[in-house]
């Protein structure tokens, strides 16, 4: 009989809400974050034996997370090298910490009052080991739309092939993007905006043949311009709009109404990187 093993293991606390308020006179600011620590290390006694004694309990992560959030937040990216590094730096067991932190939105409108900004969430992981520390950020649940400047046709057809090919569609997503940073140091926030607005300015800009292909260029875009930036991971499901057959009813249809078909639906994904990037090593 071959010998029974551990494999790789981490464990940690997932998905910590913790709203910050800055009270500054009558204006406030508001960090509304979602935080998950997982610790990787010397913990196989626990698993094997039930001896806990280099455990750090998921429940102080959670109270970490809370009064570190007292010293204030700052930009994500901070607040994740600040938790990753106390983890690996204070408790001798674990050998990486990864922190995970997503942004919700809010919009002011008033001095104590805002509004939710609808889906997106902005990103950071962070992942610090002896070896170094690793900065992700990204955006997900981005939605977008646009109402021309796509197409699709010249693909494969068998007997299975229903799609028309088409020169004129909708074409929508809800982006999830990350991109990896050359090393721990940058303008997190002017970063993000700009990365930010080189996806939606060539999502928008770009004509576009296939999601895969303007997947590629905003991609390179961020690359071409933010030289702190090593490689882009993008996913791209394709929200699939499809010309409603009016002529049942008598009535022409020049691609202006529209079906909208939430599932099934394309999951196109890719990474746009540097020729002569750093290895990626534990970043993702």
């Amino acid at each position: 009989m071959s010998k029974i093993v551990l494999g790789d293991n981490q464990y940690g606390k997932s998905e910590t809400h913790v709203v910050r308020v800055t009270r500054q006179g009558a204006r406030h600011e508001i960090k509304d974050l979602n935080v998950s620590v997982a610790l990787a290390g010397d913990f196989s006694d626990t698993h094997l034996t039930g001896d806990n004694s280099k455990v750090l309990p998921t429940d102080t992560q959670k109270n970490t997370v809370f009064a570190f959030a007292h010293d204030g937040v700052g930009e994500i990216e901070d607040f994740a090298i600040r938790l990753a590094r106390h983890f690996v730096s204070e408790f001798a067991p674990v050998y990486r910490a990864r922190v995970h932190v997503e942004e919700f939105g809010w919009q002011r409108i008033h001095d104590h009052a805002f509004v939710r900004a609808g889906t997106e969430k902005r990103l950071a992981m962070v992942t610090c080991s002896d070896d170094g520390t690793w900065v992700v950020a990204g955006v997900s649940d981005l939605v977008v739309l646009k109402s021309t400047g796509s197409e699709f046709h010249g693909y494969i057809k068998d007997r299975y092939t229903t799609l028309p090919e088409t020169h004129d569609r909708i074409m929508a997503t809800s982006l999830t993007a990350r991109w990896r940073f050359h090393d721990a140091q940058a303008d997190w926030a002017r970063s993000y905006a700009e990365v930010r607005r080189l996806l939606l300015d060539t999502f928008a800009a770009k004509h576009s043949l296939s999601l895969q292909q303007t997947l590629y260029a905003m991609g390179a875009a961020v690359l071409e311009a933010r030289p702190e930036v090593v490689e882009v991971r993008i996913s791209m499901p394709n929200k699939h709009h499809f010309v409603v057959d009016l002529s049942p009813f008598g009535l022409e249809n020049p691609n202006e109404v529209f079906y909208a078909s939430d599932r099934p639906y394309g999951q196109i994904e890719g990474a746009v990187s540097r020729e002569d990037a750093p290895d990626a090593g534990l970043a993702w």
